[in-house]
This record gives structure tokens, sequence and C-alpha cells, in this order.
């Protein structure tokens, strides 16, 4: 077993699954369902409810399948699809540095992502306890296009009426 790549999904998956629940439950300090929503609505991702049970369900369920490295290239290209999304809504403008407010950590997320679809989450994981050997450039490919693909749908769907 490749014990870094086992910290990282466990460390990154785990911290995911916290800031999704922040999100549902208001648990670990986390603002709840009905602030988080509030503040979606507030980004123009509205209706904001809708989005925020689906960015907390996306960070929630992603976060533990990578945990698990079950699946790892659609839990990361879920958790893709929040992160852009968080780029595109709340970061981006601010520039790189997350001294002000920026994207850097987003990124970091991102390319961590990357590299799990790519390389597979090695040993200690689902994956390879069941046999599935879902990584590779292909992977890593689709991952990123479903990941944008998610945030465009989130951000510049019909279904988003903030984007009416």
């Amino acid at each position: 077993m490749r014990l870094a790549r086992f910290m990282t999904r466990v460390v990154v998956g785990g911290l995911f699954v916290g800031h999704g629940t922040q999100k549902l439950f208001g648990w670990f300090d986390g603002p709840g369902i009905d602030e988080t929503a509030a503040s979606f609505d507030g980004m123009g991702l509205a209706p904001g409810r809708r989005h925020a049970l689906a960015a907390g369900v996306a960070e929630t369920a992603g976060g533990g399948l990578l945990a698990l490295g079950l699946f790892t290239p659609i839990a990361a290209a879920v958790l893709s699809g929040v992160m852009v999304t968080a780029i595109r809504k709340v970061h981006g403008d601010k520039g790189p540095w997350i001294t002000r407010g920026g994207y850097e950590y987003n990124l970091v997320l991102l390319a961590i992502l990357a590299v799990l679809a790519e390389d597979g989450p090695g040993g200690g994981s689902l994956d390879a306890a069941l046999g599935l050997d879902m990584r590779g450039a292909r992977w890593l490919a689709a991952e990123l296009a479903a990941g944008a693909a998610g945030s465009a749908l989130a951000v510049d769907s019909p279904l988003n009426t903030a984007s009416r």
C-alpha cells in the first residue's frame, strides 16, 4: 500500500465530508442548510436551498467515496464540480491568493483530485479490493470534463432561476 496516497484520500475526503455536513446539518460549527441556502441565493445560485443541498450532498458523498477509495474518479469529478463552482462564484474575482479570499486552496484540491483520478486510489482502497481499475489519462480527462460540466449545470442551467 502507498501510505501517502492513502493519507491523502482519507484527509482530503474526510475534510470534504466535514465541509458538506457543515452545510447540511450545521456540524463542526457550520452554518447549516438554511444559512447556506441564504448564502447561495446571495451568490446568484438560486434557488439557494436546492444548490445548498446539492453542494452539501456532493461534498459529503464525494468526500466519503474519496476517503474509502471507491469509484475514485467519479468521487473526484463530483468534488471537482463543487470546487470549479466555488472558483466561479466565490473566489475567482479575488485573484489566486487565499489571503485575499482567492482560489489558491480550490486549485490545490483540484490538483489532488486530478492526481487521484489519474494514478488511482492505491492499495488500501475499496477500488483495489473490488478489482476496479479506474485510473489513467482517460479517467482523468473524464473526471475533469464531468467536473466542469457539473459546474456549468449548476451555474448556467436554465434550472438556475438566477441565470434567467
